[in-house]
């Protein structure tokens, strides 16, 4: 099948944090600000916005040992102020400070700028905050996408495996235990809070994405009585355990997949055709030959085998990046250009045109591996591959062997600090959770979920996309302002 274990699957949310937090506070002084230009560049799109870094104790049971150095951006409200809105923009591993920047820039003008600070926190080892966690090189991460790992023999598995390990050990020597110790979601709570206190505001607003829903109920479920407004949008339902959450992402995917293909057939010569059943064979032809023989593109690298099924899979996350996947999918079948597959999965990896990788795979990896308990049992592993393969077959490579390489989570050199249980309600008429029909990363159902457990009001928006606030529909984006400006809730199971 494909490389889903390794790769770690497109911005997936991981669970809710369970360890109890010291109620040792820690206090932090308020940022020294100075010119975001450093970190976003170009500034004069967003002339108010000033950045600063905030110290958090890398171990919170050591509040005096090695601290990390958070980055921080707020963009003043340009009106009377309500509030702050902390936006985390979820991986996890994606920068909210390069959010904030394109959102104030976006939304100026609007009830959303004129009565909030917007406020970016990157998460520990995350984007522009201090130390990065990066586990490999550049010519590492390139060689890493050159591996097909579709060898499921059991010689096979024992190679991925050794992979995975060799990955974890780079984490471990290049970061050190306690810093990959204190990476996840738990810590990240505690962060919040800290950068809450050191801007001098009693509560937090909050907009979360994809995992950045996950670390928003987590800090509601730690602190309900600091939190006046809060929307999670694209969230999962943080009771299951990680293989469940994949095995329901990748069906996901395989929803998107279809309804993609059916679009495709309505084009004359689409590389899918036109008969529905025959759309994933159709597929599997195209791309199951990179895995001996990677195909040339105008790019000095070729097409292999990982990067078709991770280009695939980042184009399905949105219907605007359809013509990039027919794109490449034409290229394969003709013979001719498939560069369209490989930047796609450039994108997804956040590889820039001279080769270099931001560091968010790496995040993403490390964060899941400690906020959630990974089983150890190969035969759990091979009995998720038998499951993927029968809710998406896209993505699979081969036929079922018994035997299914464990993700490097399974073999992670220090222990979980999370685990999956419902999430709780800060209170009523304080949550607010966007659930869309076919986003791909973050089945419907597991918005639905949330809400139910945090008592949250649901919108439900008809899409094939991955997360929708704010991205231009009416109905989803008036019912938000009106949540956060007002404090109103939208109509009961509000469908847009």
């Amino acid at each position: 099948m494909a490389a889903m274990w390794r790769v770690g699957w497109l911005l997936m949310a991981c669970v809710l944090v369970s360890a109890t937090l010291s109620p040792q506070a820690v206090a932090a002084p308020q940022p020294v600000w100075t010119s975001c230009s450093p970190w976003i560049g170009d500034a004069s799109r967003v002339p108010t916005a000033e950045c600063g870094t905030v110290a958090v104790p890398v171990d919170y049971a050591n509040p005096e040992g090695p601290q990390a150095q958070l980055a921080v951006i707020r963009v003043p409200a340009s009106g009377p102020k309500i509030g702050m809105l902390i936006v985390n923009p979820g991986g996890p591993g994606a920068s909210a400070v390069d959010t904030v920047a394109g959102m104030a820039a976006a939304l100026a003008g609007s009830p959303i700028t004129t009565g909030f600070d917007l406020v970016g926190i990157d998460p520990r080892g995350v984007g522009h905050s201090t130390p990065e966690l990066r586990c490999r090189t550049d010519a590492e991460f390139d060689a890493d996408r050159a591996e097909p790992m579709v060898d499921y023999s059991p010689a096979g598995v024992a190679h991925i495996e050794e992979l995975n390990r060799e990955f974890a050990a780079q984490c471990l020597n290049r970061m050190g235990a306690d810093f990959l110790a204190n990476i996840g979601t738990a810590a990240g709570v505690r962060d919040m809070d800290v950068v809450r206190a050191a801007l001098g505001e009693e509560q937090i607003n909050y907009l979360g994405f994809s995992y950045g829903s996950q670390l928003g109920a987590a800090y509601a479920e730690q602190y309900p009585d600091r939190v006046r407004a809060m929307v999670l949008d694209g969230a999962i339902d943080p009771s299951l355990d990680p293989i469940t959450k994949s095995i329901n992402q990748m069906a996901g995917f395989q929803r998107a997949f279809d309804k993609y293909a059916a679009d495709c057939a309505l084009s004359e010569g689409c590389p899918l055709g036109s008969d529905p059943a025959q759309f994933v064979t159709r597929f599997r032809q195209l791309v199951d030959p990179l895995v001996s023989n990677p195909a040339a593109t105008s790019d000095p690298r070729p097409l292999g085998y990982q990067d078709a099924i991770t280009g695939t899979a980042s184009a399905l996350y949105s219907p605007r990046y359809w013509t990039y996947l027919t794109s490449g999918l034409l290229g394969l079948q003709r013979g001719t250009d498939p560069v369209d597959l490989l930047l796609l999965a450039d994108d997804y990896q956040r590889r820039d045109k001279a080769g270099h990788y931001q560091n968010r795979q790496d995040a993403f990896t490390a964060i899941r591996c400690v906020d959630a308990v990974y089983p150890t049992d190969p035969a759990v592993w091979a009995e998720a591959d038998r499951r993927i393969r029968q809710v998406a077959p896209f993505s699979a490579y081969g036929s079922f062997t018994g035997f299914a390489p464990r993700d490097e989570c399974a073999l992670w050199p220090v222990p979980a600090t999370s685990a999956a249980h419902p999430a709780t309600s800060p209170g009523p008429g304080k949550v607010v959770v966007v659930s869309t029909t076919g986003d791909p990363a973050t089945p419907y159902e597991s918005g639905v979920a949330l809400a139910r457990q945090m008592g949250a009001s649901l919108i439900s928006f008809d899409g094939a996309q991955h997360t929708v606030v704010f991205n231009g529909d009416a109905c989803v984006d008036t019912a938000i302002v009106d949540f956060l400006v007002d404090s109103a809730l939208p109509p009961p199971n509000l469908q847009c």
